[in-house]
């Protein structure tokens, strides 16, 4: 049984995960929350009360910590006893706050890959550059570390695994596709932190097919795709983090990433890049300043945090998994949709940053009461992805499969 949680970030994705936590505070225990501006966290916990959202009396503390500092951040999870750590800040910050994990004892749970400032779209699979070389070292400190718990990664990985278990004798084709229907209101905004937005799409995109990694460009394939709810979209194949570990598991099978682009984005992101201004390479300025353009340009950019009080709209994220059953070709999709009104009205953020906050939130449940508490290193495919399926759907994130059978709910 672990209790008191840490958690790293104080961005639109950490407020969601602090608002979840409180909510089930009975069970998770005392509550911290550090980035390295406390007055963020500040803010967030006063959310957290405006909302009347703690399920119990209990602690809820504001912390200032370096991320990108381990030691740092062992001496926090020393000092606030915490058992479990939720990093969702930047990705920059894996490896660091995995290490004071490993180093303390805590578990680790976090939302994304690890991201190198200095490279962009590494070479596939990107796990096996950072995270999963400390598997060893997790497995003999008996440290579980949970990765990629997020929505994408996460719940869709999850479902790759009930595809498997429960729909198909074998599966041949993972297909991922996010769509965001929704509306900021915005002349121009990104969903998430915009440099880690746009350093996903000026690389190489990566897919697994035919047994080989497949490179493209972005934008290069486009698909039109039949969505609950949501209806015909247009998405692009996308490198994406899940791509590097569904891979792994299903060898055999073709593992793609699709994302939903509108056509005014496009030409806004192509503009960028092409003035390279999405370069995270240093430039010097004609006054002698040295800029890094793709940090002016999220400089410049609204707050992702502060589109949430006027968005509108739905988002769909599915796994679409194909395959045969009893001999026969089986196709499966497994899917949820979220409402940026109601994500905002419960929690103060818009419903990407819903998506992606309540899953480690639903896995840190999970380690609390011992049935994710593995002592290793894992992905979310790797781990029963049954209970987990069942929390987020009194979560508010439900499940819904549609397949030969119809469309209803996901449960356990």
């Amino acid at each position: 049984m672990k209790r008191n949680v840490l958690i790293i970030g104080a961005g639109g994705v950490a407020q969601v995960v602090a608002h979840k936590c409180a909510q089930n505070n009975d069970r998770l225990g005392d509550l911290h929350i550090a980035s390295r501006t406390a007055a963020k966290c500040d803010a967030i916990i006063a959310s957290v009360h405006d909302k009347a959202a703690m399920k119990v009396p209990g602690v809820f503390a504001a912390h200032a910590v370096d991320a990108m500092n381990p030691a740092a951040v062992a001496a926090l999870i020393r000092q606030t006893g915490a058992q479990i750590v939720i990093n969702v800040g930047s990705s920059f910050v894996n490896m660091t706050v995995l290490e004071a994990c490993i180093e303390t004892g805590a578990a680790y749970l976090d939302t994304a890959i690890h991201e190198d400032p200095a490279k962009i779209c590494e070479t596939p699979p990107w796990y096996g550059n950072y995270e999963w070389q400390r598997r060893d070292r997790c497995r003999a400190a008996g440290v579980t570390a949970i990765l990629g718990v997020g929505f994408d990664p996460g719940v869709v990985n999850a479902w790759a695994r009930v595809a498997e278990e429960e729909f198909l004798d074998t599966i041949t084709a993972i297909d991922i596709v996010d769509i965001n229907a929704g509306s900021h209101g915005k002349w121009f905004a990104t969903n998430f932190d915009p440099e880690i937005n746009f350093r996903e799409f000026t690389g190489t995109v990566w897919s697994w097919q035919n047994g080989a990694w497949q490179a493209n460009t972005m934008f290069e394939v486009g698909k039109v795709w039949d969505m609950p709810v949501v209806g015909d979209q247009k998405a692009y194949l996308t490198g994406h983090d899940e791509v590097h570990s569904l891979s792994a598991r299903y060898p055999g099978a073709d593992v793609r990433f699709w994302m939903g682009f509108g056509d005014h984005y496009i030409n806004v992101f192509t503009v960028l890049k092409n003035l390279g201004l999405l370069s995270e390479k240093p430039v010097m300025t004609a006054e002698g300043a040295e800029v890094i353009p793709l940090k002016l340009v999220k400089a410049v950019l609204p707050d992702p945090a502060s589109l949430a009080p006027t968005y509108t709209g739905k988002t769909c994220i599915a796994t679409i998994v194909k395959g045969t059953k009893n001999g026969q070709p089986a196709e499966v999709m497994l899917y949820n949709v979220a409402d940026h009104k109601e994500a905002f009205l419960e929690v103060g953020s818009q419903g990407i940053s819903y998506t992606a906050g309540v899953p480690p939130v639903a896995a840190a449940l999970l380690i609390a009461e011992g049935t994710w508490d593995v002592g290793q290193m894992a992905n979310v495919e790797d781990l029963n992805p049954r209970p987990f399926m069942n929390l987020l759907n009194v979560m508010g994130l439900p499940n819904r499969v549609k397949d030969a059978q119809g469309d209803r709910a996901l449960q356990f």
